[in-house]
């Protein structure tokens, strides 16, 4: 059974890595990386309101026609509007959005821990203290409503994470 599973939260909360974790456990899923879409569609990004509105778009796109197609998908993507993720839940019948919880401190120690291996970029909160249009700091997150699981990972282990996704998908 196809189905589209968003990772959303604030950058740094671990959307990359639970996305990697969560592959693992379900090797025939399609991951969707915001940070690898974006250095194609916009290689040098200004990260305005227009440019998010058609990357995100973009992103739902590609989503939804992989599901049509009978993928597995996780989307890796801050997505700090949810107009773009109830777009998402608009257009995927199978669709769940994930909210990885985690204090934005907590999140700027582990992005500037990041390795160069990592796809997302690295000083994105120095940049969002500098003006940069940065989720959280200098444009709203605005966290899901009704997400079908929460997930602190503050407390919650990647592998604990994903114990939980997998049950929700056991279930449905």
């Amino acid at each position: 059974m196809s189905w589209v599973i968003w990772i959303t939260g604030l950058p740094g909360s671990g959307k990359s890595t639970l996305a990697d974790v969560l592959k693992k456990e379900i090797s025939d899923a399609v991951i969707i990386r915001m940070d690898a879409l974006r250095k194609v569609v916009t290689p040098k990004p200004s990260y305005s309101d227009t440019e998010r509105e058609y990357v995100y778009r973009a992103i739902v796109f590609a989503a939804k026609t992989l599901y049509g197609l009978g993928h597995k998908v996780i989307i890796d993507a801050t997505g700090n509007r949810r107009r773009w993720r109830r777009l998402a839940r608009r257009l995927v019948p199978n669709f769940f959005e994930i909210y990885l919880k985690c204090p934005l401190d907590i999140c700027i120690r582990r992005e500037r821990k990041r390795t160069v291996t990592h796809v997302a970029p690295k000083t994105i909160y120095k940049k969002g203290r500098e003006g940069w249009p940065v989720p959280g700091i200098k444009v709203p997150y605005e966290k899901p409503v009704k997400p079908e699981i929460e997930i602190d990972t503050e407390k919650d282990s990647p592998q604990e994470a994903v114990e939980k996704i997998v049950m929700m998908l056991k279930e449905t």
